[in-house]
């Protein structure tokens, strides 16, 4: 048999001058500049250009976030900041082309496609790093070997790269997460920033600035299209993907994920078993479970749950949350829990797109908030629930500081408006503040918006719509500031 190794060195170099047109042209090709950029670009482009530090950039996220799409925007903003087009390689690892080759000999090929003398200045990109087998090593030997170039890399097959990036690139690596469109980036995607203004709210003692719309109706019209359809950019930007979603994304998404991208590393050996399992907890999202319930409604012994969740969490599909009770303490067993979906659209990919009157639009909004949340690294979120005798109670969110492990804040996720007419309902959550202290607490509706006053707490009212907006506005300022 011939060695199958043997692709011409002159193919490979063809194929890389595809990949980098910028090469000759000085311009990334005309589908990425037409994009609107994520307003996460922002926040990842300095990591991009930061040559100080002897790091590379690990981009992570899900499947179908825009990871792709946001190295080309960085290659377009450094080719508008002068840098030297020739010194800008882009390699799709993926590419079966590049299958036996190491990163070394691929920047090799890069050098003599273009005849230079080194890779001093240089910026090289690799996407889908996760299909080179030991990417980690291989990478980290380039940032020592290469002091002078900067290596920006992406990939999506979460569990494995985060597995690894955490173990072998100690030092060498800086994680950056792209996680699905915040409903602040899907208005902003879709061009309708003129539904928002900058205004404030009454909460607590003060007023905060806060983000206000002109027309809830409009807003609240899509704030459901972002449940169903928000999740991921393309979708987003395209009806056609819209009206196919089960194609589109639980074949590339979630198959992909869940078929294909490692469950081996967490030892899981039925796979069939996980994927009915995920379509079980997307159906049920925002739900509270136990591991009894669980097991026995499923059919899945306990150990092998926790392996699913532990597995589904790393690939970026679900987040659990835990509990507290109502002195907000730990439960010293971990017996019940609540688990989300990292984004609502995955559950309309899996079963069909839901209205604003639909049963289900209370947990999907629950999803949609906490999916906002998310954004915000190392946020000890929980939900509270107890019950004592007769008085049983359950608050949806609850933040509780590290530190000194009392609540900072909570708030009740509602979809209706009953609630600002009837706050004696509300009972679990003043009863919450109470046994807190606080002053005052956040309850979402579908458009009421106002202050009341019940013993001395003050409820604020706000959209559910709007609240998500400002949870991602908040996060992003925050990170920018940063």
């Amino acid at each position: 048999m011939g060695n199958l190794n043997l692709i011409p060195t002159a193919k490979i170099i063809e194929r890389l001058r595809y990949e980098n047109p910028w090469w000759v042209t000085n311009e990334i090709p005309e589908t990425y500049r037409n994009m609107s950029r994520r307003l996460y670009f922002d926040l990842f482009f300095p990591y991009v250009k930061e040559k100080s530090i002897k790091r590379s950039v690990v981009l992570m996220g899900p499947r179908r976030v825009g990871k792709t799409v946001l190295l080309f925007h960085s290659i377009d903003q450094l080719l508008k900041e002068q840098v030297n087009s020739q010194q800008i390689f882009f390699v799709g690892i993926d590419n079966p082309i590049y299958v036996h080759l190491s990163l070394d000999d691929i920047l090799s090929l890069c050098k003599n496609a273009l005849n230079l003398e080194n890779l001093n200045g240089c910026y090289v990109f690799f996407d889908e790093i996760q299909y080179l087998k030991d990417w980690e090593r291989h990478l980290k030997i380039m940032v020592d070997t290469f002091p002078n170039t900067k290596f920006i890399v992406s990939g999506s097959a979460a569990a494995a790269l985060k597995w690894h990036s955490t173990e072998s690139g100690a030092g060498r690596f800086t994680d950056f997460m792209l996680p699905p469109l915040t409903f602040q980036e899907y208005i902003h995607l879709k061009k309708m920033n003129h539904l928002i203004y900058n205004g404030s709210i009454v909460y607590g003692e003060k007023s905060i600035p806060y983000c206000l719309t002109h027309d809830i109706k409009v807003l609240n019209k899509e704030f459901v299209n972002y449940l169903n359809f928000g999740g991921y950019p393309e979708v987003v930007l395209s009806e056609k993907i819209q009206s196919d979603m089960g194609r589109y994304v639980k074949n590339d998404i979630v198959d992909k994920v869940l078929l294909r991208d490692l469950p081996s590393l967490y030892g899981i050996k039925d796979v069939q078993e996980l994927n009915r399992f995920f379509t079980y907890i997307a159906y049920n999202t925002g739900n509270e479970f136990s591991y009894e319930s669980m097991s026995r409604e499923s059919g899945i012994q306990k150990d092998t749950l926790r392996k699913y969740l532990e597995y589904l969490e790393a690939a970026f599909l679900i987040k659990v949350l835990n509990k507290v009770d109502v002195n907000a303490k730990r439960l010293k067993r971990v017996t019940n829990f609540k688990v989300y979906l990292t984004n609502p659209s995955l559950r309309t990919a899996l079963f069909s797109p839901i209205s604003e009157t639909d049963s289900e639009m209370g947990n999907m909004v629950e999803t949609a908030v906490l999916s906002q949340w998310m954004h915000r690294e190392n946020l000890d979120l929980t939900y509270a629930r107890w019950k004592d005798g007769r008085r049983e109670g359950e608050v949806d969110l609850v933040l509780v500081d590290d530190r000194n492990f009392k609540p900072v804040w909570a708030v009740e996720i509602k979809w209706s408006n009953r609630y600002f007419e009837k706050t004696k309902e509300l009972n679990s959550l003043l009863e919450f503040c109470k046994t807190h202290s606080f002053k005052s607490a956040l309850v979402t509706s579908i458009d009421n918006a106002g202050v009341k006053k019940v013993d001395d707490i003050q409820l604020s009212f706000l959209p559910a719509s709007v609240y998500s907006y400002n949870i991602g506005d908040i996060t992003l300022k925050m990170k920018i500031s940063s």
